[in-house]
This record gives C-alpha cells, sequence and structure tokens, in this order.
C-alpha cells in the first residue's frame, strides 16, 4: 500500500478516524486529569568494601577482590530492598498503615551503571510520605547491610560484621511537583496514540468492508474514469426523472454533468448515431435510473434520442418512466411488432422509449439475433444517441454482446450494494472478452460527501411584485 493509497483510505474513513481519535485521546486525558496525583522522592546511598575488615593484610590482591566482591554483592540490593527484613523496620518506625508487599509496590531500586551507588525511589500520592519513606528505607537498608554476618547466624561462633558499608550520600527530599501523570507527556501521547488509533480503525474498517464504497474504489478496480457521481434522493424513485421533476436541482446538473463526460467518450459511431450501452454488476444498482434520467438530459440538449429496454429478463424502463410496457422489444423480435407500432415518445418529440414487453422465455436467443443487430444499426440512422439499459453481467452476458457493438460499455455502481470481488470479477470477464468499460457512474452516494462545490446553479423565484428574482444555490 503506498502513501497516496492510504490517505485516500483514510479520506474515505475520515469520520471513523475522527471518532477513534476523539475517544483515545479523551480517554488518555480523561486519565490524565482524573487519576490521582503521586510524588516521587529518592534517596541515594554509597557502597563501600571495608578491606581492614576483609584482609588485615590490606594488600593490593585484597583490594581488587573487594571490589570484584562489592560488584557482586551491589547487584543483589534491588531485591534486598524489597525483603520485608528492609522493610518491616520502615513500616514500624514510621507507624505505616501497609504490608511489606504492598510499601514495595510503592519502591523502584536501581543500580546506576558502573556505580557503587544505589538509588531508592518511592511514589505516594503524599509527597511529605514518600520523602520519609525514601530515608527510612535507605537508612534500615543501610543498617541491614552493614550488620549482617558473614557467617551463619545459628552457628555457635560470633558474627562478623560485613566487608560491605552502605552510607546514605543524599536524603530525599520532598518533592515540589508531581511525578504522575506526567501531564505533558501524557497529553503528547494521547495525540500520537489517537493518531495512530484513527489510522488503525479506519484501515481496519476499509478491510472489512467488502462492499464498494466509494468512487475511489471503483476506479481502483476498473482501472475507469468516472462520468458522474448520483448522490443518493428520494426525487430519483419517482416516476419522472429528475430533470423532467426538478429541472433545477443540483440531481439534475449532475446527469447534465455525465452528458457533457458521455460526448467525450470513445465509441464506435455508425453512419450518424452513437450507441451507448449502460449496464451495471449487480441488480438493483439503479442502472434503470440512471438510463432513463441520462437520456432525458440528452433529449434536453435537442438530441435525437432512443432508449432501448433490453433487460428481457427483468423490464423496468416503461415501470420507471410510467408509460405503457405491455408490448415492446420482445414482440419486435419475435416478429409479432415492428418498431414502429411499439416505440412511444416521452416527454419532447426528439425522446423516444422502446419498452421490453412481455417477458420472453428464450431472452438470450432473440437479443443475440441478427434482427436485434438490425433494429440497432437501423436505429443509430435515425437517432443521434442510442441507449440500450441491459441486464446486469451478473445476471446474463447480453452487456457483453451490447458492448462489443458499441466498443465499450458504462458501468453503474451502487454504493454498498456490489461486493468488491464480484467487481472485480466482472472486470475480469470484461477483459477476457475484450469490451472495455468506458466509465462509470456512482450510484447512491452519500449526499454530505458529494462535492458540494460542484452543485451552484441559479434559479428563478418570483417574488412579492411578481418580478423574476435570480437566486443561487448549491
Amino acid at each position: 500500500m503506498s502513501i497516496s493509497d492510504l490517505l485516500q483510505m483514510i479520506r474515505r474513513r475520515i469520520i471513523t478516524a475522527i471518532i477513534a481519535f476523539a475517544v483515545v485521546c479523551g480517554a488518555v486525558v480523561a486519565y490524565t486529569f482524573l487519576a490521582p496525583a503521586k510524588y516521587t522522592a529518592t534517596s541515594e546511598v554509597y557502597a563501600s568494601y571495608n578491606v581492614s575488615v576483609a584482609d588485615a593484610t590490606q594488600n593490593s590482591s585484597a583490594m581488587n577482590s573487594g571490589a570484584a566482591y562489592l560488584s557482586t554483592q551491589i547487584q543483589t540490593y534491588p531485591l534486598l530492598v524489597k525483603t520485608e527484613a528492609v522493610l518491616d523496620p520502615v513500616i514500624s518506625d514510621l507507624g505505616l498503615n501497609y504490608t511489606a508487599d504492598q510499601l514495595a509496590g510503592m519502591i523502584t531500586v536501581s543500580n546506576p551503571t558502573n556505580s557503587f551507588m544505589v538509588d531508592i525511589s518511592v511514589e505516594s500520592k503524599d509527597p511529605q510520605q514518600s520523602s520519609d519513606i525514601a530515608n527510612a528505607v535507605a537508612k534500615s537498608l543501610s543498617e541491614y547491610v552493614s550488620s549482617s554476618a558473614s557467617g551463619d547466624s545459628n552457628a555457635q561462633q560470633p558474627q562478623q560484621k560485613s566487608p560491605v558499608q552502605l552510607s546514605v550520600v543524599k536524603k530525599a527530599s520532598v518533592p515540589s511537583q508531581q511525578s504522575s501523570p506526567n501531564i505533558p507527556m501524557f497529553l503528547a501521547a494521547a495525540v500520537v496514540l489517537g493518531i495512530v488509533a484513527g489510522i488503525g480503525v479506519a484501515l481496519l474498517k476499509d478491510m472489512l468492508n467488502t462492499k464498494v464504497d466509494s468512487s475511489d474504489d471503483v476506479r481502483s478496480i476498473t482501472h475507469a474514469s468516472s462520468l458522474g457521481t448520483i448522490p443518493q434522493n428520494a426525487t430519483l424513485d419517482e416516476s419522472r426523472p429528475v430533470i423532467v421533476a426538478q429541472p433545477a436541482g443540483r440531481e439534475a446538473e449532475e446527469f447534465r454533468r455525465i452528458r457533457t463526460n458521455l460526448s467525450f467518450l470513445t465509441t464506435d459511431e455508425n453512419e450518424h448515431g452513437r450507441l451507448i450501452v449502460i449496464t451495471s454488476t449487480d441488480p438493483s444498482e439503479g442502472k434503470t435510473t440512471i438510463s432513463s434520467n441520462i437520456a432525458v438530459a440528452l433529449a434536453e440538449e435537442g438530441k435525437r434520442v432512443l432508449l432501448i429496454d433490453a433487460d428481457l429478463r427483468h423490464p423496468s424502463v416503461a415501470h420507471k418512466l410510467g408509460i405503457e410496457g405491455h408490448v415492446g422489444l420482445s414482440h419486435v423480435l419475435s416478429g409479432q411488432a415492428t418498431p414502429k407500432d411499439v416505440v412511444q415518445k416521452y416527454w419532447k418529440q426528439n425522446l423516444h422509449i422502446l419498452p421490453a414487453g412481455k417477458r420472453p422465455a428464450n431472452a438470450s436467443i432473440l437479443l443475440n439475433s441478427h434482427l436485434m443487430t438490425e433494429l440497432v444499426n437501423q436505429a443509430l440512422t435515425q437517432y443521434d444517441y442510442v441507449l440500450i439499459d441491459t441486464a446486469p453481467l451478473s445476471v446474463a452476458n447480453d452487456a457483453t454482446v451490447f458492448g462489443r457493438m458499441a466498443g465499450g460499455l458504462v458501468l453503474v455502481t451502487g454504493k454498498g450494494v456490489v461486493e468488491k470481488k464480484e467487481l472485480q470479477n466482472t472486470m475480469q470477464s470484461l477483459k477476457t472478452a475484450e469490451v472495455p468499460i468506458l466509465g462509470f457512474v456512482f450510484n447512491f452516494a452519500d449526499p454530505k460527501k458529494t462535492h458540494s462545490k460542484n452543485y451552484y446553479y441559479y434559479y428563478y423565484e418570483d417574488d412579492k411584485k411578481g418580478h423574476g428574482k435570480k437566486k443561487r444555490r448549491r
């Protein structure tokens, strides 16, 4: 995954990323300011080796062996500090209401590298208590080490003093600032963790989402150009196309944009007309709605347009436009009627509709017949545009057949309808059939995510005096 792919993914899931960032960042910030403040005090002791006790000869060999012995012993002190032998006297002297294990959890002991120093740090909610405990532990450790015997304490012979002496070289002072939570560090961590969580959750959601969710998904899979994006809107479900019902609406403007983009498509032309095949991968992606509105948009510009409903398995153009659809293409292909008998005018004199008619049992044979080819070729000599609304590619390969005639096809993809894997399979099938996708229309897009800057348009509204008043909407 490249950086640009990652940025596109975050842009698609920006809301999810922002929510994850806010949750994680808010949780860390809340903990930072709601967690009880703790204070850390540190005392320091120094370990030395008493040669006179260990070796009366005091030669250099004794000195070397003493340093080695001290280096070994000092590594055990971090563990020794947390034993009952050291902590019980501290609890008794300070009158603490802690067990030895509880007190050990408050203590951190370290031995700086290549030194004979032992640092004893105590963290407590009470700054004075942390200082008192740190000093008391240093004192108790020093007394225990200095008085410990080199022999067995149960033996009859008298104990000898330890050759190791611990001296308190730095007493713990009362801390003036809290050590935990470290507000600057925690706030910085909140931002970093929030960003990581936002990117991670957005990436996870994008990976788990198997359906096509944006035009970027379609573009990355099909490698085709977008002809337009149609937002989800209830007006598109009505029986009249949006250019007829709401000519000043932003959906109508988007279909006009698609109309303009279609004029730049490279398709095969037969003498005069241009053939445009419109299909989808799955049913319910809105291909009939898109086909009908594109046909109206082209007719609005004055073009002679014929819309053919070639989805004989599930006719829907007549129902979508609210026209008679019992007789149509299936009757023409079966020899029961002529195109002149079944073609209907709609809205304008230059917009004609050829409904599908009744559902035949042999739809594939009829659509692949020589008569169908002749019908299309004849229509191309009479119309500027011939639009064919054909069956989804997952249902039949009719679109592939018509796509070869047109030199490619227009794919309608509905947001949240088709699986990415299905779209990939569609792309592979078309590639095998050598039928290119000339462009795609992304349908059911989120209205809030469409590019509002593209939706400036004007309409006229009568004012109280009856004069036309221009307004700008978006």
